[in-house]
């Protein structure tokens, strides 16, 4: 059978491509479609359907520039009620792909409308399923997206839901079947994903939690909402626009592809009350950036984070963008809903400071400074890191603010002296710094590479807690 994962790891997405025999189909598009586009004209192949397994939370499905592009029908499972034309299909219907069958099996759960696409090649015989995220590989989906959308929909009632589509349709299914799921690590749409993006269901049942056999019901909702954390807070924003619609990629690129002048920027930035977004390297910016600016660089997982911190895709933003990497960066926002983009900073922060306007910079020091530096252990220690990994290991005496919570944790930011800020690389703690300076933060010093540097710099004065090492 051939069936194409496509994956995009900034925002540990897949969306898949099925063909037979001059026809095709997309499974959970991306909202830029070119590449979708080119590959089926490759094949000489018609782009036929385009189905989605829910109304997603943490991305802006390409699936309407899709079907305006090439005519190709959308389908959603039983229940969705989708501002625009589309097919619902009915709980087992099947759609023909040239010689293959895709089979809509509903599974409520992650969210009313969450389907399952069972694929049949050829011969009639069952290759796969891609599940969404009712399946992920070692993990399932979050069972609190939906419940905002209707009124006395609770995360239990959706655990609930989970359990029985899991048990009733999705486990009595062949071990063979190779599972094709929509999220792997680092998405925030489940707890512990694996790295590997497929898997056999065989497999699935042995080493998923979610799937042992002996679980009880009341097991099931217990462990899936054990230690599940507020979701983003874009999610519900970008579910909307997947049901209500939103305007095409064209029409965003247009608007935010726009070079404006160090004066045009900043009279722009005052007029709109615009967040200025510096997505250069974490290094560019400790040396030199835009007062007031935020950086959230585009070499790490930039989206995610774009829609962890900002939280309004109506946000009026510009950007401060390396050269030539302007349209990555509008499109990479666009992904996650952040459609308001008015324009770049032409010529970057050297025709900023051209035009006479001031700069700022971070205090940045090396691990070994760190280590050797007599006020180690007078000056706090903030950790940026994710709560599980400060509490396998940490800096001694250091203060855990995730960068995740800072904008609610900041009363816990010290204020009476400087203080040293890390991560585990040297890309949160930076991004924590802008945030931190765009506030009135000034008494920041930044450790370069992170807890990893500290690590490896063989210095007595840098003392560890590693809990799982002590007896």
């Amino acid at each position: 059978m051939k069936i194409e994962q496509i994956y995009t790891g900034c925002i540990a997405h897949a969306a898949y491509y099925l063909e037979s025999n001059g026809e095709a189909a997309i499974f959970d598009p991306l909202r830029e479609v070119q590449p979708y586009i080119d590959k089926a004209t490759k094949d000489n192949a018609t782009i036929k359907y385009i189905f989605e397994t829910h109304f997603h939370a943490d991305f802006v499905s390409g699936h309407l520039d899709l079907a305006q592009k090439t005519g190709a029908t959308i389908v959603y499972g039983p229940t969705a009620q989708p501002g625009f034309e589309a097919t619902i299909a009915t709980d087992g219907q099947e759609f023909k792909i040239g010689n293959y069958t895709v089979k809509a099996i509903h599974t409520p759960g992650h969210t009313l409308e969450s389907t399952c696409y069972l694929l049949l090649n050829e011969n009639g015989e069952m290759h796969g399923i891609i599940t969404g995220d009712t399946l992920f590989i070692g993990d399932v989906g979050r069972p609190d997206l939906a419940q905002k959308l209707v009124s006395d929909l609770t995360q239990e009632k959706l655990a609930s839901m989970l359990y029985d589509s899991l048990r009733d349709k999705i486990m009595p299914l062949p071990d063979h079947l190779i599972v094709y799921p929509n999220h792997g690590a680092g998405s925030a749409c489940g707890k512990n994903m694996s790295k590997e993006t497929t898997d056999t269901l065989g497999n699935q049942k042995k080493v998923n939690y979610a799937l042992r056999a002996d679980m009880t019901k009341d097991e099931f909702i217990s462990e899936l909402l054990d230690g599940l954390g507020a979701p983003p807070a874009y999610f519900p924003q970008n579910v909307l626009m997947n049901i209500q619609g939103y305007d095409s990629l064209e029409t965003v690129m247009a608007k935010a592809d726009t070079a404006l002048s160090p004066e045009a920027f900043k009279a722009m930035a005052g007029q709109l009350e615009a967040l200025l977004l510096d997505v250069r390297h974490e290094s560019e910016f400790v040396k030199e950036h835009i007062p007031g600016s935020i950086f959230i660089g585009l070499q790490g997982n930039f989206a995610p984070w774009v829609g962890a911190l900002i939280m309004d895709v109506q946000q009026p933003i510009l950007l401060i963008v390396t050269e030539g990497k302007e349209k990555e960066a509008i499109t990479r926002l666009s992904r996650v809903g952040f459609d308001n983009c008015h324009g770049y900073l032409k010529g970057g922060v050297e025709a900023w400071k051209a035009a006479g306007f001031e700069t700022d910079s971070i205090v940045s020091i090396t691990p070994e400074q760190f280590a050797t530096a007599k006020d180690t252990t007078k000056l706090p220690i903030v950790d940026a890191r994710k709560p599980g990994e400060f509490s396998a290991e940490h800096v001694e005496g250091a203060i855990n603010i995730p960068l995740d919570f800072v904008n609610n944790q900041l009363s816990e930011v010290p204020t009476e002296s400087d203080f040293y800020l890390h991560c585990a690389g040297g890309y949160r703690s930076v991004i924590m710094a802008s945030i931190l300076k765009a506030r009135g933060y000034h008494n920041i010093i930044n450790i370069e590479k992170g807890i990893s540097g500290i690590r490896n710099t063989p210095v007595a004065l840098t003392k560890f807690v590693c809990p799982s090492t002590q007896n």
